[in-house]
């Protein structure tokens, strides 16, 4: 080493649940309270689905799902059910595909040191699941397909519960759980893709490459106007969908283009990722997403039907992988990143705080209900007992995380308020200018800036200027 290299500074211990950075803590707060809408509209489209599958006009509820509709001649002649599940669902991955893009290039999972706990955590959080399903129905004699079935985290679920029972939970936790369902997605994703794909129509396949090609030359084009993009994502879809792979598919893969990135030369201020986010996330939480739950969850509720589930292996296996193995899988990978890297517990947090988390996750109802379907398509029966459950292993890990999470909500109420305290009401929470004088004076040289422009404003239009206002 050259006399003149300074010796690098002594690397200092990671903390699992450190603190946000501020402009990290408002998109998870930005991000997390459009999920929580749209896990409340979720919900209240799941108990829709049951009142009315479970009333004397639950006749209407099978006539109106088993409807078809579209043009058969383009292979398109589906019911009610399956264009929930496969179309509007669709909508639901586009916008996780943007979300992991987004955290591909600009945020936790950037940082292969920071993205190691959310990764590794999912894939123990999905592996848990499954193995506990396996063995469950290894040694009750019962059919291996569902495997898949408890391995999914429903983000949006998750979240409404939250802001039911854990309003003070601390950002960082948040964020992680946040994380963590957008890389379990992604690999809820090639689950789907390579596990139920039979019978492929490969010159299906083709077109929607080609499909997905052009998109993507389009998009680095630069070329605008949602009616250049809508009707050629409807093509890619139906394209993807007559290929024989699952047509959500394609709404991850177009998501997964979008730059997420902001080109600061040309005075961009979100990147197109973001933008198209914005304008599609409300139809995916507040119309796709909900519609897809009220076709799927409706499902005939009884103490016969609740019986089979604890008595059935397949049934079973579903409802212990979601609560239990969920939660040790989860719980166990975090665990194990702290045995074994050079990151440790913040010390504002327990580890019960962890598994009250990992508890969180083990609420899969989206794609838990979609794998479900396509894991036991032609058995209508089994199909119906295991969504009751999906249903009620979410139901089980909701009450456990928030009783767990109860426990501890005086200490994360305090968490909360230190956080948020801003006792010289300049719009920066007082623990982040402690912590980073530096980034305080670069916010003052910022006011007194604009303070100054207001100023000359004010003296060339003669007018009064507001000089109190803060930094843009």
């Amino acid at each position: 080493m050259s006399a003149l290299t300074p010796a690098p500074a002594p690397r200092k211990d990671r903390k699992l649940f450190g603190r946000l950075s501020l402009p990290e803590r408002t998109f998870v707060a930005d991000a997390l309270r459009t999920e929580t809408v749209g896990g409340v509209l979720l919900l209240v489209a799941a108990i829709a689905a049951l009142i009315w599958a479970n009333t004397p006009i639950r006749e209407s509820y099978e006539s109106v799902r088993d409807f078809h509709i579209g043009p058969a001649s383009l292979g398109l002649d589906l019911s009610i059910e399956h264009w929930a599940a496969d179309g509007l669902l669709a909508v639901f991955f586009f916008v996780a595909g943007i979300e992991l893009k987004r955290e591909l290039v600009a945020g936790d999972l950037k940082d292969p040191r920071a993205a190691a706990l959310p990764v590794v955590a999912a894939l123990c959080g999905m592996a848990a699941p499954a193995l506990v399903y396996t063995l469950v129905n290894v040694t009750g004699g019962g059919s291996l397909a569902g495997w898949a079935v408890p391995t999914a985290t429903d983000i949006a679920f998750a979240l409404a519960v939250l802001a039911v029972i854990g309003t003070s939970l601390p950002s960082a936790l948040r964020a992680f759980l946040l994380t963590l369902a957008v890389v379990d997605d992604l690999f809820a994703i090639l689950i789907i893709a390579v596990f139920f794909t039979d019978d492929l129509n490969f010159t299906a396949l083709g077109g929607a490459v080609v499909g997905l090609a052009v998109f993507w030359l389009l998009l680095r084009k630069g070329v605008r106007g949602w009616y250049v993009y809508v009707p050629l994502a409807l093509v890619i879809w139906g394209l993807m969908y007559n290929s024989g792979i699952h047509a959500t598919i394609a709404g991850v893969a177009m998501g997964l283009m979008l730059r997420c990135t902001t080109h600061k030369d040309e005075g961009e201020e979100y990147s197109p990722g973001e933008h198209i986010e914005h304008l599609v996330r409300p139809v995916s939480a507040g119309l796709a997403v909900p519609l897809f739950a009220l076709f799927s969850a409706g499902v005939a509720v009884s103490g016969d039907v609740l019986g089979e589930v604890f008595s059935r292996p397949e049934t079973l296996g579903v409802v212990l992988g979601l609560v239990a193995g969920k939660a040790l899988g989860i719980f166990g990978g975090t665990w194990l990143t702290a045995r074994f890297t050079k990151a440790s517990l913040s010390e504002d947090l327990a580890w019960p705080d962890v598994f009250a988390v990992a508890s969180l996750a083990g609420i899969g109802f989206t794609v838990s209900l979609l794998i479900g379907e396509l894991a036991f398509e032609g058995n209508q029966t089994l199909t119906d007992e295991v969504k009751a459950a999906v249903l009620l292993g979410s139901l089980i890990a909701a009450v456990l995380a928030g009783t767990l999470l109860k426990i501890r909500n005086a200490k994360y109420r305090k968490l909360c308020e230190d956080e948020e305290r801003d006792e010289d009401l300049d719009g920066i929470p007082d623990i982040y200018e402690q912590e980073n004088p530096a980034y305080h004076l670069r916010m003052a040289e910022i006011y007194e800036r604009k303070a100054a422009e207001h100023r000359r404003l004010a003296e060339v239009t003669g007018g009064a200027s507001e000089e109190n206002d803060g930094p843009a």
